[in-house]
């Protein structure tokens, strides 16, 4: 029998979280959970940690970690605060952080993972955005690997782990001594695309973008998902902001990754190769799927619980260009990585403050894109890779400076 892997889940009462503990059920003698941290849902991660025997925890939220503690049981213990949150992802015991915190909050524990020298899955898209210079370059340095949980990011891997090339994001195989059989994958390939939905605007050119509320954009054609990130599906800022993941994961300069409005959501990414062939990595819309992979690469496990794609059902497949007149967040993101330094990370803030205040019905829909292409025209280019405190202020500095444009 083979040794059971050892992970900690970051954000384990989120959908991300959730999906993780099911794959955990599904593969049954392949994981033990070592540790489990969460926001401030004290009673669920409680109910979790009793059902998977997991002895640490840790909420952010005092308050909840002190509800926490008055209900466990069986010698488990909690944490209380970003720093016990952090503690947890750096346990000497694990073997994979499983991250799916929300935000910037994940930022610290992520280091804290590397810094331990733990595999990372990844699933918090702000932490390559705001800081994927500072988190690769730390990885690089610790050995360790950054292995995409978003159902994108992870098509891009599945192409890219062909017979003798690796992704960029990773350094080698499990048990191989020095860094493995990794060759730099930028010269092969020409292209990366991402695939989209085309959220609720994309096939009604009709719409005015200037008379959109929040809850036409809130009403998505496909997928039941938060408010933040239902709109950011909308501007297609969601899509920008994996042009930035990618751009890390895979060495990729932002400007050879493209985005494809796919309808049907059964190819989750393209890989165009130098020589002008193209992998795509298809399935059924299941976040199971690109979690499970990140949990057991560089192995694929079998699980009679994850659906199977059936072509001859499936029928047609339909692809279209977005409209970069109507959905200026691809170009905005694009530019935010040219400019480099903190750009990425002042941009990410800016729509976190834009969004919120039309969710708040304060702003029409089109002052979300410009009052973040703004806040990213104001922000000084700066070369090298900004340090943890540089980001932390940039992140903090684009949140008043948005505010002040919005009020």
């Amino acid at each position: 029998m083979e040794t059971e892997k050892r992970i900690v889940i970051l954000g384990s009462t989120g959908s991300i979280g959730e999906n993780v503990l099911r794959i955990v059920d599904e593969c049954p003698g392949r994981f033990r959970v070592v540790g489990l941290a969460a926001g401030r849902n004290a009673d669920r991660v409680v109910r979790q940690a009793a059902e998977y025997g997991v002895p640490r925890l840790a909420l952010a939220d005092p308050a909840a970690a002190r509800r926490a503690a008055g209900s466990l049981a069986g010698g488990a213990t909690v944490g209380a605060g970003p720093e016990a949150v952090r503690e947890l992802a750096a346990l000497p015991d694990a073997d994979l952080v499983v991250c799916a915190m929300v935000g910037m909050a994940a930022l610290g524990p992520v280091l804290a993972a590397i810094d331990a020298g733990h595999d990372v899955a990844l699933a918090t898209k702000e932490v390559l955005v705001a800081a994927g210079a500072l988190v690769t370059a730390r990885a690089r340095e610790k050995g360790v690997n950054l292995l995409p949980v978003d159902s994108e990011h992870s098509a891009i891997f599945q192409a890219l782990a062909d017979a003798r090339r690796l992704p960029a994001c990773v350094r080698g195989r499990p048990g191989e001594a020095g860094p493995g059989p990794h060759a730099p994958a930028e010269p092969a390939i020409e292209r990366l695309w991402l695939t989209a939905s085309g959220g609720p605007f994309f096939f009604h050119p009709e719409i005015d973008l200037a008379k959109v509320t929040p809850a036409l954009a809130l009403n998505h054609p496909r997928w039941k998902m938060g408010p933040k990130v239902t709109i950011d599906s909308a501007t297609m800022m969601n899509k920008g902001l994996e042009i930035l993941e990618a751009r890390w994961l895979f060495d990729i300069p932002a400007d050879r990754i493209g985005v494809l409005v796919h309808p049907e959501s059964i190819v989750h990414s393209l890989v165009e190769f130098a020589d002008g062939a193209q992998l795509a990595q298809l399935g059924m819309p299941d976040m199971r799927l690109p979690i499970q992979y990140a949990m057991t690469w560089p192995d694929r496990a079998p699980n009679a619980e994850l659906p199977r794609l059936d072509l001859a059902k499936a029928g047609a497949l339909h692809f279209h260009a977005p409209d970069p007149a109507r959905f200026p967040c691809l170009a905005l993101a694009r530019e935010a990585a040219a400019l480099g330094g903190v750009a990425t990370c002042a941009m990410n803030a800016a729509n976190e403050v834009a969004v919120a205040a039309f969710l708040a019905g304060r702003i029409p829909f089109p002052r979300i894109w410009e009052s973040v292409a703004r806040v990213v025209a104001e922000t000084p280019s700066a070369p090298g890779t900004p340090s943890l405190d540089e980001i932390l202020d940039a992140d903090a500095r684009a949140r008043r400076r948005a505010a002040e444009i919005l009020a």
